[in-house]
């Protein structure tokens, strides 16, 4: 009689090895997953109540509207500061403006689809600029 330890599949030795970097990296996948929690958001939102559009459109301006009262409130001299208040302001309000359309006509509908991709992969720019990064073992 042989003894023959028992193995795991290799798929399910794969599915482990990508659960785990998924799970090392998931802050740098925060965009991606609000990105598709957005997407399936406006889906409902469009399947469900097509008008919801109506009501998102307006708050498309939000953003500009802060960007307007920050300027007043605490004007900078620093380029930078502006740059990036301008940029924050441009893409909140292009993806609010995103939102509201894809609610309104579905979320992959015409170009919808290309304009969300787009939209991903600027807020995947912005998160690994802006964020800090973490604290090496040696810092600690």
């Amino acid at each position: 009689m042989i003894v023959v330890p028992e193995r795991i599949p290799l798929s399910h030795e794969l599915l482990f090895f990508i659960g785990r970097k998924l799970w090392a990296h998931r802050r740098g996948l925060l965009p991606l997953l609000l990105a598709l929690a957005v997407l399936l958001t406006t889906a409902l939102l469009h399947a469900m109540a097509w008008w919801s559009g109506l009501v998102l459109a307006p708050v498309a301006a939000a953003p500009l509207v802060w960007l307007v009262t920050v300027h007043r409130r605490y004007p900078t001299e620093r380029a930078t500061v502006r740059f990036w208040r301008v940029a924050l302001a441009l893409l909140s309000t292009t993806a609010l403006a995103w939102a509201a359309m894809a609610a309104a006509f579905g979320p992959l509908t015409g170009p919808l689809g290309g304009w969300w991709l787009a939209l991903v992969i600027a807020a995947h720019l912005v998160w690994f600029v802006a964020r800090p990064l973490p604290a090496s073992k040696e810092t600690r």
